[in-house]
This record gives structure tokens, C-alpha cells and sequence, in this order.
């Protein structure tokens, strides 16, 4: 059974989480120290902390709304703890390799020899690819068409970046997000299912992916004001300062670095930039009712309330109907 099947996947996904935090926090910690030894010549531990936890940004408005989203988000909601996409792969994967080794009349996986170590690293990488175009692809929807965009503009209208901040995502957008996310690594991870590996091993390495991807891409780090930068591998892996230039409200600014982990997505299709070293950034939103998203009815209500809107003009303008009066553009 699929449930069953995906049941099995959460259960592997719990024994890995506090192995996987640990690493993570050991990253932040690393990437702090990093930072202020860039940045600061005479050198102490109450200035370590203050350049870690700057006042002027953990008592933002901003962070305070990051904090209320974030917990009530766990609270309400604790079926989106499921890493990005998971279920969603597993599901589109199990249909994949039924479809098949149905069509193709085998008894999948073809080969009974367990998969070797160059094999498990070419799946490995090959999904980091799938995960990663998916996301691109994803993102740069979210910032083309106006109806997405008012549910992307909840990440976007944070004023400062407290980490947590990378959960700044409305709850609409992360499930969609990872019902995207589900169809070109599930159709990866189905082929791979197939070819080469059982599918409860091929589950196992798949959220070994996920872990990877998660723990490379720095996702906490490089939503803080931590400008950490890879050198040379900024054109491969993408760095945090370059993704908080993602977040600038300068015009030039705009639509740069959409990638997730892999930076070769903008540059492939022109949508890289890079910053100059250590440049600051302005990050929130220039519309006139940014500051409505600092509290949790602008970030869970208004941009379903803006979403409404786009509807009812698509609705509109589909049955040829008009509105009764004018109203000028917000």
C-alpha cells in the first residue's frame, strides 16, 4: 500500500532528525566564528555575542513576527515538519516504478547485484539535481505570476533575517511547494527505483539526499545577516551572501539567484548576480502595505485575501463581466 509506504519513510525520516540538527547547528556556530574573525580585529567573547545576536535585529518587529509565525506554524500544523517534498517524491516515485515494471513487464529493480558506491553517489547527485531544478523552476514561477507572488511575499517581508526566517513561508506555499517538488525528483527517484536499487533502499538514500541538500545549501546561515561567501565554489554551490542579495529591495536586485544549493541554474538562465564583498542589504518589501506583514494576520490572512482578489479580476475578466465602480491600483 502507498500509505504504508510513506509511513515507513516518515518513521526513517524521525531517526535522522536530532543526528541532522546537531550538524546543522554546528554550521551556524562555525559560519558565526567564521564571520566575526573576518570582520573584527581586537577580539572578545561579549563581542562575539553582540556581533552574533545583534539587539537591533533580534528585537526587530520583523524577528518578532519570525518567532510567532514560526511556533504557530508547529503548533497548528504539524504535518508540514515533513522535510520538503518527501512524501510527495515517495508518492510520485512509487507510482512511477509500479508504472514501469508494469509497462515494461519486469520484476524491477533489473539488476540483483546491491548497488555499489559509485553507483549510490551518481543516484545521489542526480537527485541534488532533480531537488534543485525542481526548486528553481519553482521559484522563479513564484516571482512571475502575481497570484503565487502574493504568497511569496510572506518570506520576502522580512525586514531582518533572524535564520528562522527561512521558515517564513505561508502554509499554502510550502504544501504546494512540495507538491511541485514531488514531480521531477519523484519521476528521478521512480526511474532509479527501477533500474538499479530497491525501493526501501532507494527511500533511504533519498532522504540521505534531502539531509545532504539541506546541510550544503545553509539555509539557516544564509538567512542571517551572516555574510559568508564560498570563493571560487560561489559558481557552483550557492553561497549565503549571495542568496541575501536575493532578498535586497534594490531595484538591481531584483529577480537574482533563485537557485537553492546550485548556483549554475542563474547562470545558465541568466539570472545570476553576484554582490560585492561584504555589501549590506536592505531586505523587506517597497509596497505601501509592507508593514501589515509583521504580524500574523498580515502573514497567514492578507495574502489570501490578495489572492481572492486576482481570482475574482481573473474571474471577471474570463466571463467578460466588469466591476461596478473603479478602483485605482493599490
Amino acid at each position: 500500500m502507498l500509505s504504508d509506504f510513506i509511513d515507513r519513510v516518515a518513521n526513517k525520516l524521525s531517526g535522522s532528525s536530532l543526528i541532522t540538527m546537531g550538524v546543522l547547528f554546528l554550521i551556524v556556530f562555525a559560519s558565526a566564528l567564521i564571520a566575526y574573525w573576518r570582520t573584527v580585529e581586537q577580539r572578545s567573547l561579549r563581542d562575539f555575542l553582540d556581533f552574533a545576536f545583534p539587539s537591533e535585529v533580534i528585537w526587530h518587529p520583523s524577528a518578532r513576527a519570525d518567532i510567532l509565525f514560526w511556533i504557530t506554524k508547529r503548533t497548528i500544523m504539524p504535518f508540514l515538519l515533513i522535510p520538503a517534498g518527501v512524501t510527495f517524491v515517495v508518492a510520485v516515485g512509487y507510482v512511477t516504478h509500479q508504472a514501469l515494471s508494469t509497462i515494461m513487464a519486469i520484476q524491477a529493480p533489473l539488476t540483483d547485484e546491491p548497488p555499489g558506491p559509485v553507483l549510490t553517489i551518481v543516484f545521489t547527485g542526480t537527485m541534488l539535481l532533480a531537488y534543485d531544478i525542481s526548486y528553481y523552476l519553482y521559484h522563479v514561477a513564484q516571482h512571475r505570476f502575481p497570484f503565487l507572488w502574493e504568497l511569496h511575499k510572506v518570506h520576502h517581508s522580512a525586514e531582518v533575517m533572524v535564520g528562522i526566517t527561512k521558515d517564513r513561508v505561508h502554509p499554502l506555499d510550502d504544501l504546494m511547494n512540495r507538491a511541485w517538488d514531488g514531480v521531477i525528483p519523484g519521476v528521478c527517484f521512480g526511474v532509479w527505483s527501477v533500474v538499479a536499487f530497491n525501493p526501501v533502499e532507494v527511500t533511504v538514500f533519498g532522504v540521505s539526499v534531502y539531509v545532504i541538500r539541506n546541510i550544503l545549501m545553509m539555509d539557516f546561515v544564509r538567512h542571517t545577516h551572516l555574510k559568508i561567501s564560498f570563493g571560487r565554489l560561489n559558481h557552483v554551490i550557492l553561497c549565503p551572501h549571495w542568496h541575501q542579495l536575493h532578498h535586497s529591495v534594490d531595484p538591481r536586485h531584483y529577480d537574482k539567484n533563485f537557485g537553492l544549493l546550485f548556483s549554475f541554474w542563474d547562470r545558465l538562465f541568466g539570472t545570476q548576480l553576484a554582490p560585492e564583498p561584504n555589501e549590506d542589504f536592505q531586505f523587506g518589501l517597497t509596497d505601501r502595505d509592507a508593514s501589515q506583514y509583521q504580524s500574523l494576520f498580515g502573514l497567514y490572512i492578507l495574502p489570501l485575501k490578495k489572492m481572492g482578489g486576482h481570482l475574482l479580476r481573473f474571474t471577471r475578466r474570463m466571463t467578460g463581466s466588469a466591476p461596478s465602480h473603479r478602483k485605482s491600483n493599490p
